[in-house]
């Protein structure tokens, strides 16, 4: 067999994987908590690994290597933000956003957090809310869809659109049928699956290579700054410098607003599961990024001295080296690496996108339904999501990168604010919320629109800050006593105290009992 046939073997049997695990999924889904939190019954371990492979995307395998290849280690900037903003959410988000929100109602999605956290019953908080998801995550989802289009086109030689097809169908099965936990359990497998790739790959390129001394000696002939995590500065203007440092890093603070990461968080067990789930989950990310940046590093150092293989594409070096390095059948394992971190945000995203149709606009109309309807509405949800994404995707041409980080600083400007707030502060009211998340919203998309602007800063910084000012200022001019959301956040602070977290009652004196 040639070594395409062997590479379809291994893709295969990873489909056939996914479609088995969506059917166990399946088998435990009965209610519309169980389809959209998993009726809060995730362990650390899955709930770290599934955050980790629901954020990563095809970005850890081919764009993070592509970009250290490109630039050198200053490149890194950009993991290093990310790693940081992902423990910062898992240490100060994940055990109060899962406390509170039991508290709250029951809350199973954030718009509807917001809305019975802050007592709004004009609806107008969890509609909008709602909706912000609905139009990033359709497109999120569509970026996914044509990244799987063009893998298949370059790896097989396939029809752009018999690619993006097969992939969509096989997600959408394991996911509308297994929903919550079908995505969960099979971004576990697939995290691991990424995990074990990104070590194996860059560890065997270096023996193949001839070692670890010959390859930083070929890689510093190839490129003199390319271990140089400062390369640059120090070169024209310090400050322009930074503040391109300051921009690259600012990813990380996309995570406190990102729905389908933090929904993990409401999804544990109990708050003091946070901690084991930090720890697994930001060290599987320290791992895998370590991975990628060695994959690259590797990389150019082989390349550099090997005329006869050259790299066309910097963002397919993670795929070359296992090629060359790796049995066809093991090769094929690699690829369906990169097909588990596009598929794994996908499914992540289509469930949170059905839990905004469902729970927090078609509920909130007044219908009541029974458990097996809302499971089966959250399944059409599924669906008509991604049929608008896949009708979306069928231009080949469309930009994937440029949509991507458009829409994480969204969801960052305009949900990350307001879940610190809500999570930290008694006094945010519902219109100061309301306002700080619009006023980030806009701020993103008008940001991001200008490249005088977005060129020196990431659009994710201005819009934080200003759903956060906006916030605060709103909620003060707007404040007003309300004693169940005092009572509320009381019983969240005691429920982390009843966890072992050592946190400060916040309540005025007078109504502590």
């Amino acid at each position: 067999m040639d070594a395409k046939t062997f590479h379809l073997i291994a893709i295969v049997l990873y489909f056939i994987g996914m479609l088995a695990i969506g059917y166990f999924a399946y088998r435990r889904t009965s209610d519309l908590d169980d389809y959209m939190l998993a009726g809060r019954g995730l362990r650390p371990g899955v709930a770290a690994l599934s955050a980790g492979a629901a954020d990563m995307s095809g970005w850890l395998l081919m764009g993070l290597p592509g970009l250290i290849y490109s630039v050198g280690l200053v490149g890194a900037w950009m993991s290093i933000g990310l790693v940081i903003g992902a423990w910062v959410n898992w240490k100060i988000v994940a055990p109060r956003l899962r406390a509170y929100t039991e508290v709250s109602q029951n809350a199973i999605t954030i718009p509807s957090f917001f809305e019975k956290r802050l007592k709004d019953h004009s609806h107008a908080l969890r509609i909008s809310a709602s909706l912000i998801v609905l139009v990033f995550f359709t497109f999120y989802v569509s970026s996914g869809m044509v990244a799987a289009g063009k893998f298949f086109m370059s790896s097989f030689g396939w029809g752009y659109t018999s690619g993006l097809l097969l992939v969509v169908v096989i997600t959408l099965l394991y996911t509308t049928f297994g929903g919550f936990l079908g995505a969960t359990l099979t971004d576990v497998a697939q995290g691991l699956l990424m995990l074990g790739a990104l070590i194996a790959v860059p560890i065997v390129a270096v023996f193949q290579a001839g070692g670890i001394g010959t390859v930083i000696e070929r890689m510093n002939a190839a490129k003199p700054d390319v271990l140089n995590l400062f390369a640059g500065f120090g070169e024209g203007s310090s400050l322009l410098w930074t503040l391109g440092i300051i921009s690259t890093a600012s990813w990380g603070l996309g995570y406190f607003g990102q729905p389908h990461i933090v929904v993990r968080f409401m999804a544990l067990r109990t708050p003091a599961d946070a901690t084991a789930a930090r720890r697994i989950g930001i060290g599987w990310m320290v791992l895998v990024t370590l991975g990628a940046i060695a994959t690259a590093l590797v990389g150019i150092g082989y390349f550099a001295n090997n005329p006869a293989r050259q790299l066309g594409d910097p963002e397919t070096v993670f795929l070359l080296l296992s090629e060359i390095f790796f049995h066809p059948l093991v090769a094929g394992f690699v690829l369906a690496a990169v097909l588990a971190a596009i598929m794994s945000t996908m499914s992540s995203q289509l469930v949170v996108c059905s839990s905004a149709l469902v729970e927090d606009l078609y509920n909130i109309l007044g219908k009541k339904s029974t458990p097996h309807k809302e499971v089966l509405l959250g399944r059409s949800g599924v669906l008509a999501v991604a049929v608008i994404a896949f009708l979306l995707a069928l231009n080949p041409d469309s930009s994937v990168l440029s949509l991507v980080a458009f829409a994480w600083a969204g969801f960052g400007g305009a949900f990350g604010p307001i879940v610190l707030l809500s999570l930290y502060w008694r006094g945010l009211t519902a219109r100061g919320a309301l306002a700080g998340m619009l006023s980030g919203a806009v701020v993103v998309f008008v940001w991001g629109s200008i490249e005088a602007l977005t060129s020196r800063m990431y659009e994710i910084v201005p819009g934080f800050l200003t759903g956060l000012l906006v916030a605060w200022l709103v909620s003060r001019l707007t404040a007003k006593d309300d004693e169940d959301v005092q009572a509320e956040f009381t019983a969240m602070e005691r429920e982390l105290r009843k966890g072992g977290f050592g946190v400060r009652d916040t309540a005025p004196v007078s109504a502590r009992p």
